[in-house]
């Protein structure tokens, strides 16, 4: 083969290779089954959490539990169960009466891992009901209700099907047959500077930005101005107060360059539309956070105040546009605030 045979097809791959990576985030979606609701990321990594029943108050102790797996065919499930409690305790669990397995816990946050955990999934899977005992008392009685279905999606999803490793689509297969996990991607993150705070804002150019997000009313209404963070030398980013509620503030991302008082600015870009944004020219984040450490900006939408759902994103400044690093989310507003992670991506410098 030629060498500019050679170099031309070298060429062409990376192209292809570059625009893979330039493809937005897709985060996965949640599933409900009953009482238990689903999900997995973009690395096939998959959480199930338990939920109280539909139409239940609640509880004055809440416990709540979920189930993870990694993918790939070494990846064991890991059982955990957390709730508001301080000191040391060993837990029991029961299914149908039957203790399948035990483990201790700190401040109410207990693990299980290894057969333990296998035994106890299987068993929840095929049980009725479940009972977490803390001595002789009962502390939890989460709902089966829906967990085999759950498991179920978990096994096909992670290429578990038909293997001796399922949970519940077990078949004759070895654990080897299990599909290998998806390759991580890779987010870049660019160095945000040491130095002064960006100088604040002038009258016209706090007029300027209103007109320019729509957000002058709410900006007269807010308790706090425009917060200003350095990206660079040239860039600051600037969260525009855009309204308020009772436990969720929004914000709207710009860009500002230039010299203080003839400021210019744009919408920051996003490689995947964050939080209430409706318009993807016109980024609305929630509760949103920066801190310069990581280069990485928060928002953080909840549901209802309880925070037993509702969604949140991570990103990272590359020098051109924030990019998703982490997704999560709790579809249902049924006592978990624990949210199912739905994407991640490694960073890197």
């Amino acid at each position: 083969m030629g060498a500019k045979r050679i170099f031309g097809l070298a060429a062409m791959l990376s192209a292809l290779t570059g625009t893979a990576w330039a493809q937005a985030p897709r985060p996965g979606t949640l599933e409900s089954y009953k009482d238990w609701t689903i999900g997995c990321d973009n690395r096939d990594r998959c959480e199930a959490v338990s939920l109280l029943p539909e139409g239940g108050g609640w509880p004055d102790a809440p416990v709540m539990m979920g189930i993870r797996r990694d993918a790939g065919a070494a990846a064991d499930p890991e059982i955990w169960v957390s709730r508001d409690a301080k000191g040391r305790e060993t837990l029991s669990f029961l299914i149908d009466g039957r203790t399948i397995a035990t483990a201790g816990s700190v401040d109410g946050e207990a693990s299980l891992e290894g057969p333990q955990a296998s035994a106890l999934a299987i068993a929840m899977a095929r049980g009725g009901t479940m009972e977490i005992r803390s001595g002789v008392k009962r502390i939890g009685q989460p709902s089966l209700a829906g967990s085999a279905a759950a498991f179920r999606y978990m096994d096909a999803r992670q290429g578990r099907a038909g293997t001796q490793a399922a949970l519940v689509a077990t078949g004759a297969l070895a654990r080897g047959a299990v599909r290998p996990a998806p390759a991580s991607p890779e987010v870049r993150r660019a160095i945000i500077p040491n130095g002064a705070e960006p100088p604040a804002l002038w009258r016209e150019e706090l007029t300027a930005l209103g007109k320019f997000t729509g957000c002058a009313d709410e900006m007269k209404n807010a308790a706090s101005p425009p917060e200003l963070h350095r990206l660079s030398r040239t860039e600051t980013l600037v969260l525009v107060p855009c309204g308020a509620g009772a436990y969720n503030f929004t914000a709207v991302p710009v860009i500002a360059t230039g010299i203080a008082g003839r400021r210019a600015f744009h919408f920051a870009s996003f490689d995947y539309q964050p939080g209430w944004s409706e318009d993807a020219n016109h980024p609305m984040l929630v509760n949103a956070s920066w801190a310069p450490q990581t280069s990485t900006l928060q928002s953080y939408a909840k549901g209802r105040g309880l925070g037993d759902c509702g969604g949140s994103e991570s990103y990272v400044w590359d020098g051109t546009r924030f990019r998703l690093t982490e997704a999560s989310a709790m579809g249902e507003c049924r006592g978990a605030w624990h949210w199912i992670t739905t994407w991640s991506a490694r960073v890197v410098e």
